[in-house]
């Protein structure tokens, strides 16, 4: 039999103890199953940029910014403006994030952030063409992770809408007339479940995360309709699992929306 290493040890412990509260029906930090933890969202945290957010879920700390410049659209969408995301994982956030290029494990939740704006239609889009085929604005949202207390996603998803909804486009800087505020027409919310034994659990912590077999991020539109839907880990969930998160997901989402981004 393979000896277990001193970190293998520390997570079967970890992952038992976990699981044995939530035969309980308890979790690590107090919560019911379908409960967030408190949230805190500041915007216009960032003086250079374009449109800048600061988000906390619990001990969860994201700040996003959004930049804009000139730049040229892509040949299949010559009328439309172009969103670039990405998300830097400080080493400083969390013992698990390395220095250096993005890897991955950012790269992919970058992606996961930028399908929420993109396919829920947050922005218009058109209305960032300068001059069809020739100039577009280039929305660049750069999200970076201050402290890794689990479910970094969901923050990041309220961060870089919140970002988005108070950005100018500075149209006046680069000589194309007016400032005016960024086509902002949809707040999408992203909303993570992780699925550890046979329960689903909402806003998971770092510890949770850990020891997951699945997580599933779901955003919704203000209207309740779901427009991305992304599953990770090498479990599996069952049509009635996927059927509960996207209900959750769905009333969580309005939730945030109306007690954060409306208020914007």
């Amino acid at each position: 039999m393979k000896k277990m290493s001193g970190s293998e040890v520390i997570s079967r412990l970890k992952r038992d103890y976990i699981y044995n509260l939530m035969l309980k029906g308890e979790r690590e930090d107090g919560r019911q199953f379908n409960e967030l933890r408190d949230i805190a969202l500041e915007t216009g945290i960032i003086d250079k940029a374009e449109g800048s957010a600061m988000v906390q879920y619990g001990d969860t700390q994201v700040m996003v910014g959004v930049k804009m410049q000139v730049g040229t659209p892509f040949p299949d969408s010559p009328a439309e403006g172009v969103i670039i995301t990405s998300m830097e994982l400080n080493p400083i956030a969390s013992p698990d994030f390395e220095a250096g290029p993005p890897r991955e494990k950012a790269i992919e939740m970058g992606r996961i952030v930028d399908r929420g704006i993109r396919e829920s239609g947050a922005i218009d889009i058109n209305k960032l063409c300068i001059t069809e085929g020739e100039e577009v604005w280039m929305v660049f949202i750069d999200v970076h992770v201050l402290n890794n207390s689990g479910n970094i996603l969901d923050a990041a998803s309220l961060g870089a809408i919140a970002a988005l909804m108070t950005t100018t486009v500075p149209s006046e800087r680069e000589g194309k007339g007016e400032d005016y505020p960024m086509p902002v027409r949809e707040m999408p919310v992203g909303v993570s479940l992780v699925k550890i034994g046979d329960e689903m659990v909402l806003d998971p912590t770092y510890g949770e995360e850990s020891v997951c077999e699945t997580r599933i991020t779901i955003s919704s539109n203000q209207d309740g309709s779901i427009c991305s839907m992304q599953k990770s880990g090498s479990g599996s969930l069952s049509p009635a699992q996927v059927v509960k998160a996207s209900k959750i997901a769905k009333e969580k989402g309005e939730i945030i929306r109306e007690k954060y981004l409306l208020e914007i």
